[in-house]
C-alpha cells in the first residue's frame, strides 16, 4: 500500500468510527440501548486525546493508530468515557498492551475518568493477541484488561446476516484480505471488483437510514483500492448501472450529502430573515468550513485534505494558520 493510500485509510477509519460510534456500541453490547442514553448524543474528545498523545508531524505517514475517545451518558445519567484504539496497519506491535495501559493511566491521571477500552486489530491473520497488560514485582501486581476485537477472526457469514453498520465496516475490511491473497495484480483487481460490487448491492438493499448507507458506501468506495486506477472508473460505471444513476456521485458529494441537508435546514432558517437563496448558501458555506476545520484537526496533510474535500490547497493552509494558537 502506498503512503498516500495508507494515510487515506487512517483518515477513513477516523471518520467512520465517528459516524458509526453508536452502532459500534450496539454491536459490542446487545443491551446498549438499555445502558446508554443515545438521545443525549455522543461528544468526541479529540482535543483531550491530542493533548495526551500529540501527533509527530515530522513523521506524518508513520501513523498506524487511529483513536476515538468519546463521552456518552448512561440511562441513569452517569458520564461514561469510551476509548476505541485501532491498529489500522497490518503489522502488530508487541508493545500494544503497554500502549493500551498508557492510554488508561494518562486519561485517568489528567481527567480522573474511568474508561471502557476497546482494541480493534486489522492485521491479516487469526493469531490470538493479548487482551491485558500485567506488571508485577514482588507482592505488587497491576492487571489491566481491555476488549480485543480482531477483524480477521470474524465470520463473513455472520457479518452478512447483521444489519448493524459497524458490522458492514468490518465486512469491508475483512473482504480486502480475500482479494489481497492473490499474487497476480490483475487477478487481485478482478477479485476486489467482484467484492466491491457484491458488497455495494448488499449495502444499498439494507433497511438503514440513507445517511448511514452513504457513509458505508463512501468507506467501501475509498477503502478498497485497485492497483489499476482505470478499474475505479469501471467500478463507478457498474455502480451507476446498479443504482440507475446517470452521473456517478463524487467523493465530495458522498461526504457532504448529509452535511448539506443540515446546512439547508440552517440556511432555510437564515433565509427567513435574509432571503431563502442567500440563507441556504450561507448555511452550506458555514457547514463546509466546519467540516474542513474538523479534518484539519484530525490530519496534518493539507494536500490530502484539499484533494479529499475538493477545495484549493491555499484555503486549507489559511484555515490551519488561523486555527493555530497565538
Amino acid at each position: 500500500m502506498t503512503k498516500k493510500f495508507r494515510h487515506q485509510n487512517d483518515y477513513l477509519w477516523k471518520g467512520i468510527l465517528e459516524d458509526v460510534f453508536d452502532d459500534f456500541l450496539r454491536f459490542m453490547h446487545s443491551k446498549a440501548d438499555e445502558i446508554f442514553d443515545f438521545e443525549r448524543g455522543i461528544t468526541f474528545l479529540d482535543k483531550e486525546l491530542a493533548q495526551l498523545f500529540p501527533t509527530e508531524e515530522e513523521d506524518e505517514y508513520a501513523v498506524k493508530i487511529v483513536d476515538k475517545l468519546a463521552k456518552i451518558y448512561t440511562k441513569e445519567g452517569a458520564e461514561q468515557w469510551v476509548l476505541i484504539h485501532c491498529e489500522v496497519q497490518a503489522k502488530y506491535s508487541t508493545d500494544f498492551p503497554l500502549r493500551m495501559f498508557t492510554y488508561f493511566y494518562r486519561i485517568w491521571d489528567k481527567y480522573n475518568k474511568p474508561i471502557s477500552a476497546y482494541a480493534i486489530l486489522t492485521e491479516n491473520n487469526r493469531k490470538i493477541r493479548p487482551n491485558q497488560f500485567i506488571m508485577k514485582l514482588l507482592d505488587t501486581e497491576q492487571i489491566y484488561r481491555y476488549k480485543v476485537y480482531k477483524i480477521a477472526q470474524q465470520s463473513e457469514e455472520e457479518l452478512l446476516q447483521s444489519n448493524n453498520p459497524f458490522a458492514m465496516v468490518v465486512l469491508i475490511v475483512r473482504s480486502v484480505f480475500d482479494g489481497k491473497n492473490l499474487d497476480n495484480a490483475k487477478e487481485r483487481d478482478a477479485a476486489l471488483m467482484e467484492i466491491k460490487l457484491r458488497l455495494s448491492k448488499k449495502f444499498l438493499a439494507m433497511e438503514l437510514p440513507k445517511d448511514k448507507i452513504r457513509m458505508i458506501m463512501n468507506f467501501l468506495k475509498n477503502y478498497i483500492h485497485f492497483e489499476n486506477s482505470e478499474n475505479g472508473i469501471i467500478f463507478d460505471r457498474k455502480l451507476d448501472h446498479i443504482t440507475g444513476r446517470t452521473k456517478t456521485m463524487g467523493i465530495e458529494e458522498l461526504i457532504l450529502t448529509t452535511e448539506r441537508k443540515r446546512a439547508r435546514k440552517l440556511g432555510e432558517k437564515l433565509g427567513e430573515k435574509r432571503g431563502a437563496k442567500r440563507g441556504i448558501q450561507e448555511g452550506i458555506e458555514r457547514n463546509r468550513k466546519e467540516m474542513l476545520s474538523n479534518m484539519i484537526q484530525k490530519s496534518p496533510d493539507d494536500q490530502f485534505i484539499a484533494d479529499f474535500a475538493g477545495v484549493p490547497l491555499s484555503m486549507v493552509r489559511k484555515m490551519r494558520a488561523a486555527m493555530k494558537p497565538n
